[in-house]
């Protein structure tokens, strides 16, 4: 295992630079009752750098989102009855990850018996790195583990300790005693970037290993999974090699967080205030 401790940093942008430049993210994410993290997890995308950003929801929350920030792209999927993505969804959403260098699934989608299948339809069909959090990792856990090794593009997981236990079928007790060495090896045998969220968050691809030390209490709080997702994916999209994106985008994350408890304090901490300081974050680094 290769220890790695210093966090990689962005280039400078180029005077010349274009929104081109700096990546297209497709976010995947939101239900009905769940706006909140498509809207998170896209303005989090936009902060943290991303030249062009595009959120597909279910089609009843699309204006709700679009009116919520007016700087990243929407589209409207088909639903379900409960307001959750279709499985007919799948080829549409596999159609806009072709437009983009990178994408982000799972904030806020829900749990319905037609996730694994939509899911289980992007590790096969998208043609760039994807990023999967949240609902995301609930519908893995009902896939083969053979979905993940045979993908050809690189795969990050951001898991907190329940979704990780759902994941390899064990409890949240033996994950935080044996955190390390289940993190490594399920990044190993499975082909993918893993982010271990918690205290001392773990980033590992199966040889390396990152111990994040960035955050505090405060960013126990909704949403705060959905902004990392976002920053990590826009990193993604400017040019980082994705485990650099891991490691700096927990790194930024966390130290946003740190940032925001300064004026905030760690009480009345929110994942917007997270959002609200990645630029100063960005800044210290």
């Amino acid at each position: 295992m290769i220890d790695v401790t210093t966090p990689p940093k962005l280039p400078p942008r180029n005077p010349d630079s274009h929104k081109g430049d700096f990546g297209r993210v497709l976010v995947i994410a939101g239900s009905r009752g769940m706006s909140g993290a498509a809207v998170l997890t896209g303005s989090a995308t936009l902060r943290a750098g991303a030249g062009l950003v595009q959120v597909a929801v279910p089609m009843e929350i699309q204006p709700i989102v679009a009116q919520a920030n007016p700087c990243y792209m929407t589209a409207a999927l088909p639903q379900d009855l409960r307001g959750r993505f279709a499985a007919a969804a799948t080829d549409d959403l596999a159609t806009l990850s072709n437009w983009s260098t990178v994408t982000a699934v799972g904030p806020g989608l829900g749990q319905s018996e037609s996730m694994p299948e939509m899911l289980g339809g992007l590790l096969e069909r998208v043609e760039c790195p994807l990023v999967i959090d949240a609902d995301g990792l609930n519908a893995l856990a009902k896939l083969p583990a053979t979905r993940l090794k045979d993908r050809t593009k690189p795969t990050l997981i951001t898991p907190h300790p329940g979704e990780f236990a759902r994941l390899i079928n064990s409890s949240i007790e033996t994950v935080q005693a044996h955190r390390e060495n289940l993190a490594f090896e399920f990044a190993r045998t499975r082909g993918v970037i893993l982010v271990l969220k918690g205290h001392a968050t773990l980033v590992t691809d199966g040889t390396r290993m990152y111990r994040n030390t960035t955050g505090n209490p405060g960013m126990a709080t909704g949403g705060s999974g959905d902004v990392l997702t976002g920053v990590i994916a826009a990193l993604i999209g400017q040019g980082m090699e994705p485990f650099d994106a891991a490691v700096s985008g927990v790194h930024i994350h966390g130290l946003a967080g740190d940032i925001a408890a300064e004026s905030r304090g760690p009480v009345s901490l929110i994942a917007t205030d997270i959002i609200d300081h990645l630029g100063d974050a960005f800044r210290r680094t």
